[in-house]
């Protein structure tokens, strides 16, 4: 579907082109990422002109140029049987051939170039090509296979189903130019069959005798059955047929028609000061986009669900404000706190600057005030329904319910994968992923991982320690393929500082980056002795299966990473910790680190669902609610009073009616839990 509307911020006609990926398969998918590459790629004045995309009630909208005169067909049909004069042929002509130019440097076939493609400015003198819906990129491969396009400008090779390059282009080019001198199609038939037969003998109709023969020798060369026959693009343009054509391109497009007139027998009269009043003003009376209106209400049930907060100088609980909905997930970011509705929705939670009214107090200050948080939805993204949001350093990522990730915040390290590092304010689709169906995604400090519906991982952003598991050090700033052991399928994934694991779907650790004090389980241990130094890995630039008893040993539901120390959890509710112990964050009975994975001494009568693990503290949440945390204590962390830090304790939630805790997260000092 193909929308005309007007920009607000500078009152200009764009075209939105509307494709539903609620149906979509993953070849239109892909169809639809690439004509958005395709189009980022291009930049010429005889190309429709690319402005953005984004997602909008479930469906990808494309903004592209808007070209008032309609297309090349219609102009063709409606001159009915009056044939153009060779000029205005070849003035069109030699703008779509600079423009395929244009898209052949970029390595780039059209492959559905027709007068239907071609468009018109509202003076009808410029035209623009579009619809790259079918291009392909071509890579180090001269020749693509795939037999696309619209039957009747089709070229031999790929009616007989043979290689094609850029030639096949020039059959189309041909095509058009023949349409553009008899105004009627160079091949067409009653059937498909019939026109097949057509195409590969390469009979049409000559064209009118009016037309030069350097014209009709063009065409013919362009339709040759042979593409080794055909010219290239840069010697149609040296011909001379093109040469004058080309020169007023560049000479009159533009340029305004003036009559001059003289009448000196007319004396010049004093021309007259005439005022001119405009009212250029409008006045806009339209509501921002989820405002609503109403007096207040006494007596507001409370909320379907609470978000508590604590660390960075909390030191309780801090019930966070909700708008009246239930919040299913949570993540927290170094500075960011996100959370997704039961409806689908994004909410965030900001505090003021820190020194400001509600806003954290300084360090030092004499008074410690809690900050006063505000919650909003991120606006901008109607008809979106989320699914899942993480958080990493400065940025966020989130999944539609459609398998679409978006990102924004810092670009820095190439962390949203958009193809550079550039910042985006507002949520932006990974265009490289829209090809599949996305079931997660997690955020590191300064990377990111996703799995798809077919167990297929990506990765992207800083490479540093291995963390993205591809084998090497290097920074990427779009989605990466990890490769990952044959005999393993990925179900979930989790980013640390620097590092990252895998679960898989037979409940095992895959786990890559820095692995400090064995945070990720890689040592090859067998017993619970520490291992001697030829046992240790200190680093992996791959997914490595974990080999630390009893980690792969048990079937582990659950894990999380923190700065160097990681917790997992059992299919039978143990707790299993690992890694730095310098703040208690292993909770054992010891002060030392741990290379061997043991269990979390005082959890052995909680049945753990969930683990997740801060800079240098844990989080662990019970089957029936319990909220226990140990660890560094300093600034909140624990979010209880410094006592026993090194040992699990409760964390009390000013609740008053039983709950169920739904989600937590935790990032550097900063804890974020929901329950419902």
């Amino acid at each position: 579907i193909v929308h005309l509307c007007l920009r607000k911020a500078d009152q200009k006609l764009v075209i939105l082109k509307q494709i539903p990926v609620e149906q979509m398969s993953k070849d239109e998918r892909l169809a639809a990422q690439n004509e958005c590459q395709v189009l980022k790629l291009l930049s010429h004045p005889n190309v429709i002109e690319y402005y953005e995309n984004f997602l909008e009630d479930k469906a990808l909208m494309i903004a592209m140029e808007y070209a008032p005169g309609g297309t090349l067909a219609e102009f063709i049909h409606k001159r009915c049987n009056s044939l153009l004069d060779e000029d205005t042929i070849l003035h069109f002509f030699v703008q779509i051939l600079l423009a395929l130019h244009h898209v052949h440097t970029k390595q780039i076939l059209h492959r559905d170039l027709k007068t239907q493609n071609i468009l018109l400015d509202k003076h009808r003198m410029i035209v623009k090509i579009g619809d790259f819906g079918i291009s392909k990129i071509l890579s180090s491969k001269s020749k693509a296979y795939t037999v696309v396009g619209t039957p009747c400008y089709i070229s031999p090779e790929l009616c007989e189903g043979k290689p094609y390059n850029q030639k096949s282009d020039i059959w189309a080019l041909g095509c058009v130019l023949y349409e553009l001198a008899s105004l009627k199609r160079a091949f067409e038939a009653a059937n498909l069959p019939a026109l097949v037969l057509k195409i590969m003998s390469g009979t049409f109709a000559p064209i009118s005798d009016r037309y030069s023969p350097d014209l009709r020798q063009l065409i013919l060369s362009m339709l040759n059955l042979d593409p080794s026959k055909r010219p290239q693009l840069n010697e149609i343009m040296a011909q001379a047929i093109c040469i004058r054509p080309l020169l007023n391109l560049y000479t009159d497009v533009g340029s305004v028609k003036m009559r001059r007139q003289v009448e000196p027998e007319k004396p010049l009269a004093p021309v007259p000061t005439v005022a001119h009043s405009r009212t250029g003003g409008r006045v806009s009376s339209a509501r921002p986009r989820g405002a609503r209106g109403g007096s207040a209400r006494t007596g507001i049930p409370p909320p379907l669900s609470s978000i508590y907060t604590w660390g960075s100088g909390i030191t309780t609980p801090l019930r966070l404000p909700m708008l009246n909905t239930e919040v299913v997930q949570v993540s927290a970011g170094r500075t960011q706190k996100a959370g997704v509705t039961k409806s689908g929705r994004l909410i965030m939670w900001e505090a003021p600057p820190m020194g400001a009214a509600g806003g954290p107090s300084l360090p030092g200050a004499t008074e410690q005030l809690q900050p006063q948080f505000v919650s909003r939805f991120l606006e901008g993204q109607s008809g979106v329904t989320i699914k899942h949001v993480s958080c990493g350093d400065l940025f966020t990522a989130c999944l539609t319910d459609r398998g679409i990730i978006m990102t924004f915040g810092s670009g820095s390290n190439g962390c949203l994968g958009h193809g550079n590092f550039t910042d985006v304010s507002q949520p932006k689709i990974v265009e490289a992923l829209l090809g599949y169906e996305m079931v997660q995604v997690a955020c590191g400090a300064s990377h990111v991982l996703a799995v798809s519906n077919e167990r297929e991982v990506f990765a992207w952003g800083r490479g540093d320690n291995g963390r993205l598991g591809l084998g090497t050090l290097e920074c990427h700033n779009s989605p990466q393929q990890v490769a990952v052991p044959p005999e393993h399928e990925a179900q979930r994934v989790v980013c640390g500082i620097d590092s990252s694991m895998v679960l898989t779907v037979t409940n095992q650790i895959l786990a890559c980056g820095s692995n400090r004090c064995n945070k990720l389980g890689l040592d090859r241990i067998s017993s619970a002795e520490e291992p001697s130094p030829e046992d240790q890995v200190e680093e992996a630039t791959v997914f490595t299966c974990a080999q630390s008893a009893p980690l792969n040993q048990e079937p582990i539901v659950c894990a999380d990473i923190g700065t160097a120390h990681s917790a997992a959890v059992t299919a039978s509710g143990q707790c299993y910790t690992f890694g730095s112990n310098q703040h208690g964050q292993l909770g054992t009975s010891s002060c030392r680190n741990s290379r061997v994975p043991r269990l979390v001494v005082g959890l052995q009568a909680m049945k753990v669902t969930v683990v997740a693990c801060g800079d240098a503290f844990t989080v662990a949440i019970g089957a029936d609610g319990e909220v226990c945390t140990w660890g560094k204590g300093a600034r909140g962390r624990l979010g209880r009073k410094d006592e026993e830090t090194g040992m699990p304790r409760p964390v009390q939630l000013e609740e008053t009616h039983p709950y169920v805790v739904t989600s937590v997260a935790c990032c550097h000092g900063n804890t974020l839990l929901a329950v419902k």
